[in-house]
């Protein structure tokens, strides 16, 4: 999710507002027009990420999003013969494609991208390519403490709900996944009707959408709509497990809440707080805390987070580990105060300062995956968060249940509690 407000000039930005047209099979397709461009982006987001992995299977989404140009050579292809770039993003919200190219192949970048997606190359060979790729990164990953406390408090507060379970998957995980998973999830999910493509650049529009029209016309829409419905997660229980760190000598202490969705009416608001919190949280734990906001689909999280928490304080005793007795209340310090003006108006003008878009077609991508209102009324909104505003979601978390882990080892062997 992006929200897009880095400072640009005028002359740089897209229009605010595209033309669009829907295709055929349910393809939205935005055209924002650049004069000043030198290049053209092509973005394409499928509204369905990592939120629909199978129980146990968590991988396939991310396993699917990179099958559509899966080796180097697929990849390279866009900056060696369209001057271009390409990234794949997969989160639990969705997977987006992001190309560019030189103004002249746009054309051929279009026709490219629509052939991987009607005639995708999936077969059970390149399956088992692409899982011995990411169980090497996942492999990687899971030898980092900060990625261990990420995933162990998430999996504290959301449990078996989807946002409790690895994006990527686990290296347990990606082993149960085979080709028919990911065939499955294709012909549920990355569908035309299930996906909106906007591309911005120094073009005629009247020409993107005959090239659009007649290169995506052949993929395929859904047989069927998949409601994204989930069972609430539990609240998470008391307690502050302590858990075996990949690494010794490191100590990475995570305290999350259930946080607000993404199309909340106080999104705006929850963002402003979370600079405002952090920056409370730092006065204390210095550039070795930090905060995190994350609103998706669903009501998402807080995370606060703090590396090399009291290491050298926190100890042993026999096989388990003595804990500070204020742990299960550090929060309260961080929350207990209500948001002050000066507080407000230094962290507001940081933030109206940003809210220059430079990507307005990263807003419009947003709308459809999160279900916003007007793109404008969106603008807007971002502008005008009262101090009111952003004290009732500072309540609001305050009243939030919390879940605690820390990743912590002294050089010996620690125990799970």
């Amino acid at each position: 999710m992006c929200l897009c407000f880095a400072a640009v000039s005028a002359a740089q930005a897209p229009s605010a507002t595209p033309r669009q047209e829907k295709l055929l099979n349910g393809l939205k397709v935005l055209v924002f027009k650049t004069p000043a461009a030198d290049k053209v982006s092509l973005k394409l987001r499928v509204h369905g990420g990592s939120a629909f992995d199978p129980q146990e299977r968590e991988g396939v989404m991310k396993l699917l999003s990179e099958s559509f140009f899966p080796t180097e050579g697929s990849r390279s292809f866009f900056a060696d013969e369209l001057g271009g770039s390409f990234n794949v993003t997969c989160n639990y919200d969705y997977i987006q494609y992001d190309f560019t190219s030189r103004t002249g192949d746009f054309v051929t970048l279009i026709e490219t991208v629509a052939q991987a997606m009607a005639n995708p190359e999936l077969n059970k060979e390149s399956t088992a390519a692409l899982k011995t790729a990411l169980l090497a990164q996942i492999t990687e990953v899971e030898k980092d403490p900060a990625y261990v406390a990420d995933r162990e408090v998430a999996k504290r507060l959301f449990g078996t709900f989807p946002y409790g379970r690895p994006e990527m998957g686990s290296t347990a995980s990606i082993q149960k996944i085979d080709f028919a998973d990911l065939i499955f999830a294709r012909e549920r999910l990355l569908t035309a009707d299930n996906a909106t493509l906007a591309i911005s650049g120094n073009v005629d529009p009247a020409l993107v959408f005959r090239a659009a029209r007649r290169y995506f016309g052949a993929w395929l829409k859904a047989d069927k709509k998949i409601p994204s419905t989930f069972r609430q997660p539990d609240a998470p229980k008391n307690g502050l497990p302590v858990v075996d760190s990949p690494v010794a000598n490191t100590s990475e202490f995570r305290f999350a809440a259930r946080g607000l969705a993404r199309n909340d009416p106080d999104f705006y608001a929850s963002k402003i707080l979370q600079k405002i919190v952090e920056n409370r949280f730092r006065k204390r734990e210095g550039d070795r805390g930090f905060v995190r906001n994350d609103p998706r689909t669903l009501p998402g999280s807080y995370v606060f987070g703090v590396s090399g928490w009291r290491l050298g304080i926190i100890k042993k005793d026999g096989n388990a580990v003595a804990l500070p007795d204020d742990v299960n209340s550090y929060q309260a310090e961080f929350l207990k105060d209500s948001v002050t003006q000066d507080e407000f108006d230094t962290v507001n003008r940081e933030w109206i300062a940003r809210l220059n878009p430079d990507n307005i077609s990263e807003l419009w991508l947003d709308a459809d995956t999160y279900k916003l209102g007007p793109v404008p009324k969106e603008e807007s909104n971002a502008k005008n968060v009262s101090i009111a505003d952003v004290q009732r979601v500072l309540e609001k978390l305050r009243k939030q249940p919390f879940a605690f882990v820390l990743v912590f080892a002294d050089g010996g062997t620690t125990s799970r509690n």
